[in-house]
């Protein structure tokens, strides 16, 4: 990442005084044609940005800008190389994604104060065409694109992760007649269905068969998914054939430091998502990274416990905490459901019913829509 030696040391020091302030998006601007084209953010306060997506598949860049807000979803035509453009929300940021006319590759990134006139900080990206190698573009001249658009027909769709629990050699809890990892591949399958068939969703599934996946590895999928949100489907047990009812987990306090724990280790989870390698910095950036995801993640929570809650018993206690590995990822809002107990003849059957899996399904379905509303609300007071 291109980043000002002196924005990041401004950074360090903000910190060391406490949470930085997240910057805020003023307006977009574009210049250029289809050889090389320049995209202008204007932010009132400094800012970096990640490249999470180059584009040299699918035409679509996305680049995650950690610590800035956006007051709803922005979006609209672009110029140049770009079709069309959208900022929306992220956990911890925003992230910027762009839709592409014809192959082309990030050439450069990097943020300017205020200054010559400005009075915003500018985070700049510059693309070029490789279509054309050798074309020369004129001189390129940044000009405000009419304001942006909220949530329009260009809206970009979210992206959900569904981890079916379990599969492969590890079955998991098993009922009379069932195996936990049947189940879950089962309702995640449902889920997907219903969510895709409502046309506002990329859904990425963690296993689509009877595999085994790493828990590490289901969290590193959400990750190169870039995603809104992760849903990780289980069914519980329990000595007591009588114990029944769906629960929520969402990451606990302990959770939150065997992230730091990991990374100290190992980089797997954030994967140079933290700007430079000074260490004081990165680890306040990823607190508040993690303190804005776990917020997110209670909030969706809360949300699919009142929808759950409509079509199957809930625990007495159902909003529960835990240091999953698959709820680790510290920038994208997760939760794992117990679907109900395999153990509970009740439960089982209801999982084991594909008329039961799929009203459940269609509950989580309901509270992510209503999430994603809610989000969308707080973003746009």
């Amino acid at each position: 990442m291109i980043v000002g030696a002196l924005a990041l040391a401004g950074v360090a020091v903000a910190m060391a005084q406490g949470p930085a302030p997240a910057a805020g998006v003023q307006k977009v601007r574009f210049g250029g044609d289809r050889n090389e084209t320049r995209i202008v953010i204007d932010l009132d306060r400094a800012a970096s940005g990640k490249l999470l997506a180059d584009g040299a598949t699918d035409r679509r860049v996305v680049i995650g800008l950690p610590n800035v807000t956006v007051a709803g979803d922005l979006q609209g035509a672009g110029q140049g190389l770009v079709e069309r453009w959208a900022i929306d929300e992220a956990a911890g940021g925003a992230r910027l994604r762009l839709d592409l006319k014809a192959n082309a590759e990030v050439r450069r990134r990097f943020l300017l104060p205020p200054g010559d006139g400005a009075s915003a900080y500018r985070y700049v990206i510059d693309l070029k065409s490789t279509d054309a190698p050798g074309a020369q573009a004129p001189a390129l001249r940044p000009t405000l694109v009419s304001a942006p658009v909220k949530a329009s027909a260009l809206r970009l769709k979210k992206v959900i992760v569904i981890d079916a629990g379990h599969g492969g050699k590890d079955p998991g809890s098993s009922g009379a007649n069932t195996a936990e990892k049947d189940v879950t591949l089962a309702a995640a399958k449902a889920l997907k269905a219903r969510l895709e068939k409502s046309g506002r969703y990329t859904v990425v599934m963690t296993r689509q068969s009877d595999t085994f996946v790493p828990l590490e590895a289901r969290v590193q999928v959400a990750r190169r998914a870039d995603a809104d949100l992760f849903i990780s489907l289980h069914a519980d047990s329990g000595p007591d054939a009588a114990t029944r009812g769906a629960s929520v987990y969402t990451l606990s306090e302990k959770g939150t430091e065997r992230v730091a724990r990991v990374l100290e280790k190992d980089d797997w989870l954030m994967k140079a998502n933290l700007p430079g390698r000074d260490r004081a910095v990165s680890q306040i950036l990823l607190d508040l990274s993690q303190r804005a995801t776990k917020n997110r993640s209670a909030a969706f929570a809360e949300t699919l416990l009142q929808s759950v809650g409509e079509e199957t018993v809930l625990l007495r206690r159902s909003h529960r905490d835990a240091g999953f590995i698959v709820l680790l990822a510290p920038d994208i809002p997760a939760v794992l459901l117990e679907m109900g107990f395999i153990t509970n003849v009740d439960d089982e059957q209801l999982l084991k019913s594909s008329a039961g899996r799929g009203r459940l399904m269609d509950a989580v379905a309901n509270s992510i829509e209503s999430y994603f509303a809610a989000q969308t609300r707080i973003a746009a007071r």
